[in-house]
């Protein structure tokens, strides 16, 4: 009884950090990732979050703040994101910071530049 009560206690931590659960992440939560990496930081406050993934493509838009104790309703500044697929793999297509946007086929090399940085990111942790 012992031996089976420490393998069930030995094997929880690996059930959770599942692939699985990576996969299951919703589209909104995949776009906050996307926005910390284009915007450098590890903290990001979000307001009003909305989410699309019946579209095509599918996508999400937020408002955002990377300063502490901002109000929801004092979040101005947007950020918007549109992948291939609403379930992973997700592929990221494009994202928008205000009326800056960045995608593959960009004419602008620097923001091109950029999507390319921040997707070369998203894969390295496996989205």
């Amino acid at each position: 009884m012992r031996k089976i009560v420490f393998a069930l206690v030995l094997a929880s931590p690996m059930l959770a950090v599942s692939p699985a659960a990576a996969q299951s992440m919703k589209i909104e939560d995949l776009c906050v990732k996307v926005a910390k990496h284009l915007l450098m930081t590890e903290t990001l406050h979000t307001g009003v979050v909305q989410s699309f993934p019946e579209l095509k493509p599918p996508g999400a838009r937020m408002t955002y703040s990377t300063r502490d104790g901002v109000e929801k309703k004092n979040m101005v500044d947007t950020f918007e994101c549109q992948f291939d697929s609403a379930a992973a793999p997700y592929g990221l297509k494009r994202f928008c910071l205000a009326s800056t946007c960045y995608s593959a086929d960009e004419k602008n090399q620097e923001n091109k530049r950029r999507f390319d940085e921040v997707r070369i990111l998203m894969k390295r942790e496996g989205f």
